[in-house]
């Protein structure tokens, strides 16, 4: 079975439904995981997308904040949802294919401006996530999954536009990296993306501050494909739909695509 994945932080599935359904008929992929949906889960605008195909979502939903959905052509059942460090957030969804591969799509929290759980509770909040995320997959070893979404954490130098600039911004702090490779070495990930594509600059978020996103490109990577190493090998055809940053009223990250053969 081979089926294609995109993950993408649309920032209101409402708001900006008709650049999903344009993503849909455009890009098509099998599976399409969505975060922070800032919407309740009966608001998701489901008859739209399953008129385009979709015709199974598994979701977790908050009026106004977070919120994440899985959307799939192809059959799919819930598998689970977590409250890593208990924060009542709607930031995690499972779903389970008929191959039995378990799909993960998390919205990490960002972690507010300053990287200093002392006088920054959302960074608290953020690190006690990932130590959370961690402690799950030391306890229970992931297999044949996929972890998808919005981590607010660029790892490498070339994730970000300018790393020595960075090292003290929320997102590319060693601290949050450190985090990051923990939870990715707690339940054999790998990252597929980088597996692809292992060397350059690799940009998924441009910020909306910016008047020309695309002339300055001081991106970062956010949004990350990951795969238990069991079925990492599956993964490849890797790619960042950057021109959907340019859409009509777009979301301020762009997709992240994988193919896997399973």
């Amino acid at each position: 079975m081979s089926f294609t994945l995109a993950t993408w932080n649309i920032n209101s599935v409402r708001l900006r439904e008709d650049i999903v359904c344009q993503f849909m008929r455009e890009e098509a992929p099998d599976v399409l995981c969505l975060q922070e949906c800032k919407s309740p889960v009966d608001k998701i605008p489901l008859e739209q997308f399953q008129a385009l195909g979709y015709a199974h979502m598994v979701a977790r939903g908050q009026k106004g904040y977070n919120g994440v959905a899985i959307l799939s052509k192809i059959p799919m059942v819930e598998a689970g949802a977590e409250d890593y460090a208990s924060l009542g957030h709607a930031r995690h969804i499972a779903g389970r294919l008929d191959n039995g591969v378990t799909i993960h799509n998390h919205y990490i929290p960002a972690g507010g401006d300053v990287a200093d759980r002392t006088v920054n509770e959302k960074f608290g909040q953020k690190m006690d996530y990932l130590s959370e995320l961690r402690d799950a997959f030391l306890a229970d070893k992931p297999v044949k999954s996929i972890l998808v979404g919005d981590l607010n954490i660029a790892p490498r130098e070339d994730d970000v536009w300018d790393h020595k600039k960075l090292l003290k911004v929320v997102s590319h702090t060693p601290e949050e990296v450190a985090a990051l490779a923990e939870v990715q070495a707690a339940g054999n990930w790998v990252d597929v993306t980088r597996a692809d594509i292992p060397e350059g600059k690799l940009y998924s978020w441009w910020s909306y501050r910016a008047k020309d996103w695309d002339a300055a490109d001081k991106g970062r990577r956010l949004d990350h494909i990951w795969a238990t190493s069991d079925i990492a090998s599956t993964g490849h055809s890797s790619r960042v739909v950057r021109h959907a940053r340019g859409w009509e009223k777009p979301s301020d990250h762009a997709p992240v695509f994988a193919t896997f053969d399973i």
